[in-house]
């Protein structure tokens, strides 16, 4: 009987392996979609990371999987769909009752630079140029329309140059890309950042991310956010030592594992001036608004204060042949760096001197979308 068990589970697993074809890797966790109720499109708009998770924030989307199209050569894999004619894109499942196909070419258009036929931001090459595939003549005249419309209202300083082509074989990405921005969050958002996307959708778009006419998607998304991450960070547990170090990049760790300090003038935050709130890079926990933030000429991004009373730990340190006043997050109990008392004097003196390696930057105009809608009245 034990050798019989055993068989069942051995034929259970072999089941269960065969649907993970290399023409099915593992798809994003959200409900496997109903096809009869369902619609795909592909479409490209730089690293499929990006456009894998933009695609998923957008109500009616159910799955979104990265691969290669548009070429001509069979079986691309990361290291030659570019010789192969391929682009990045992504295969789009969404439920058409909720959100249709004009909308996806918009959000796409939002979520990228349309303006580039030969790349996207820091990627070169026709393998990251924007592109539209249709099914149909519908679907094709569909995108023109909405390529007409942006043109018009000229809100790009060039016309948009996405290419529009007619559909071909979709073929998934390896499953190590599938799902990039969940399983390897930090290294991401440096990424992303770094790329440029996302400060040439604030230049263009500013919080309007979202079509026009899909003004109740936006809400329900505004909801879904809020409900999901309001407050998490009271709840954070914090990871191993070993996940840590899979999860942030080596001068993250560093900084916030070790107390370690990131270079002056060389960090993401120190030149920053826009309006928005800081919060802890792995727990999400509010910690410094822009309203408190000053050029204090140190090469750190430096601040009069907390955003409010309680937000972070003092812990003396008695390190670096002296004693210093050390600040830590309160949920995630990460090193963000020290307070010194040579700060404004009609400010209170005290200058918050931070690592950005530790902080993430949500501007003003996304604190509700990402859960942060309590501190709007504190970015003034």
């Amino acid at each position: 009987m034990r050798y019989l068990i055993i068989l069942f589970f051995i034929l259970l697993m072999a089941i269960g392996l065969a649907g993970l074809s290399k023409d099915n890797p593992t798809r994003n966790p959200q409900a496997v979609p109903n096809q009869t109720n369902s619609a795909q499109a592909v479409l490209a708009g730089g690293c499929f990371w990006c456009v894998e998770a933009d695609f998923e924030k957008l109500p009616g989307v159910l799955d979104v999987v990265s691969g290669y199209g548009g070429g001509k050569g069979e079986n691309p894999n990361y290291n030659n769909y570019a010789e192969l004619g391929h682009r990045e894109v992504v295969e789009i499942t969404y439920d058409p009752a909720r959100v249709d196909y004009p909308t996806l070419v918009e959000y796409l258009i939002r979520h990228s630079d349309p303006t580039d036929p030969d790349g996207s931001f820091n990627d070169r090459g026709p393998q990251y140029a924007p592109a539209v595939y249709y099914a149909d003549e519908k679907e094709k005249a569909e995108a023109l329309s909405v390529i007409k419309k942006i043109d018009e209202r000229k809100i790009f300083a060039r016309p948009l140059a996405l290419h529009v082509l007619p559909r071909e074989k979709f073929w998934p990405a390896e499953a190590y890309h599938q799902d990039y921005a969940r399983k390897n969050p930090i290294r991401y958002k440096y990424y992303r950042r770094g790329s440029g996307r996302d400060a040439f959708i604030q230049k263009y778009w500013g919080g309007n991310v979202f079509p026009e006419d899909t003004e109740a998607l936006r809400r329900e998304q505004a909801a879904a956010v809020l409900a999901a991450q309001d407050g998490s960070w009271k709840n954070y547990v914090k990871p191993s030592r070993e996940e840590l170090q899979k999860m942030l990049i080596p001068l993250q760790y560093k900084v916030t594992q070790e107390e370690g300090t990131e270079k002056p003038f060389d960090n993401l935050y120190d030149a920053n001036q826009a309006e928005g709130l800081y919060v802890d890079v792995l727990s999400g926990e509010p910690l410094f608004s822009s309203v408190d933030k000053y050029d204090s000429g140190t090469g750190w991004p430096s601040f009069v204060r907390p955003i409010f009373r309680g937000a972070v730990v003092e812990k003396e340190d008695r390190g670096f042949f002296t004693t210093r006043v050390e600040i830590r997050s309160k949920y995630g109990d990460n090193h963000i760096g020290h307070v010194f008392p040579d700060g404004p004097a009609d400010r209170g003196g005290l200058r918050y001197c931070m690592n950005s390696a530790a902080l993430r930057f949500v501007p003003k105009a996304e604190l509700e979308k990402a859960g942060y809608g309590a501190y709007i009245k504190d970015i003034k």
